[in-house]
């Protein structure tokens, strides 16, 4: 069976049924996955207008539950490293890299990363697995440093850097 594909192994006419089923599971899965990402978009949209919102007249135009849907609600201990990342992210109305997350993060809240060894390799993990729940995007600035930005539906400023390699 060596240099054979998987679905030449299926005996009969199932293989043609098996490759039209994966077919349409590709591009269904394709479809939900461009979906889930503009839905993302969506979301971080609406997150930073409720966030800007309570900026500008303060948090107590939020009810809690709005305060915790856009990680503002204070549960009495300091925030994990994820959601202060996000509120960095959500309240910039720029590109920042990791070193720019990291600083905030330090003047905001040091105790969130006194817990971490590397407090920048730890951001820039947290940034790269918020772009991979499609919460945020990564931009080359032009000074061809890597920063991000939260996903919302604007479309100016730094172009998205390419997933693949072009």
């Amino acid at each position: 069976m060596e240099g054979q594909s998987r679905a030449a192994a299926i005996p009969g006419d199932g293989a043609g049924n098996v490759q039209e089923v994966l077919r349409q599971a590709h591009a269904e899965l394709c479809h939900l996955l461009r979906e889930r990402a503009e839905v993302t978009r969506k979301i971080g949209t609406v997150k930073q207008t409720i966030a800007g919102l309570a900026n500008l007249f303060g948090e107590g135009v939020l009810t809690d539950e709005l305060l915790e849907l856009v990680d503002r609600k204070s549960s009495g201990r300091q925030p994990g490293l994820t959601k202060a990342c996000r509120m960095i992210l959500m309240d910039s109305r720029s590109a920042l890299t990791g070193r720019d997350v990291c600083r905030q993060i330090s003047s905001a809240m040091p105790l969130v990363l006194q817990r971490h060894k590397d407090p920048m390799a730890s951001v820039t993990t947290v940034l790269n697995r918020l772009v991979s729940y499609g919460e945020a995007i990564p931009v080359s600035l032009d000074s061809g440093r890597r920063a991000w930005l939260w996903a919302s539906d604007s479309e100016t400023g730094p172009q998205p850097i390419p997933l693949t390699p072009q």
